[in-house]
């Protein structure tokens, strides 16, 4: 059964994104280096042969900013609530099959990692791929069997949202991790990528 990937991006508006990273180069600046960082990240995720599509934020932006998103990926909106609810929402709203959501904050991303997590939810039941800072870059679902409390009670963005999401899945799953990557969030984490020279 065809996979799907969805993309969680916001509207690259000054200081509506990446505002911890603004903090430390400007809002201008973050919302510039988050456009590249999803530039890269869509080049990335179109590569294989699954379904990619974007939850986009805020709603009003669905039909609009075609110059960053190709408009021949499919988009909805990611709607109210906590980062756990609005993936929620997106799994529900996916086509039957393999579902994996990833941002578009961690630059070391490639499609061999979503490849490799697709052939890993052919036999587990979700993989994860864990950040650098106790969060996590990817989620996948094989969507063979419900997680009816996914995303209850997870302490988000803190060092425990990884744990916290393991501990909402059913106890009888199978999980995998992929490799660790480094995310964007603040300004420290510019250096790992060479990205504050490109934003110039």
């Amino acid at each position: 059964m065809r996979g799907t990937v969805i993309i969680f991006v916001k509207a690259p508006r000054a200081g509506a994104v990446k505002t911890r990273l603004g903090a430390g180069v400007g809002m201008g600046r973050a919302a510039a280096l988050f456009r590249i960082m999803t530039e890269r990240t869509i080049a990335e995720a179109v590569k294989g042969g699954w379904r990619t599509c974007l939850a986009v934020d805020p709603p009003s932006a669905v039909s609009g900013w075609d110059s960053l998103w190709p408009p021949q990926l499919s988009r909805l909106a990611q709607g109210p609530g906590d980062l756990g609810a609005r993936m929620a929402r997106a799994f529900a709203a996916a086509p039957p099959g393999p579902t994996i959501i990833i941002g578009a904050d961690a630059p070391g991303l490639r499609a061999r990692h979503l490849r490799q997590a697709f052939k890993v939810l052919g036999r587990a039941d979700a993989v994860f791929g864990p950040a650098e800072d106790g969060g996590y870059w990817l989620i996948g679902l094989a969507r063979r069997r419900p997680a009816p409390n996914l995303f209850e009670g997870v302490r988000w963005s803190t060092k425990h949202a990884l744990a916290d999401t393991e501990k909402t899945l059913p106890s009888g799953f199978q999980l995998t991790h992929l490799e660790t990557l480094a995310d964007i969030d603040e300004a420290r984490d510019l250096e790992k990528f060479g990205l504050c020279a490109t934003a110039h």
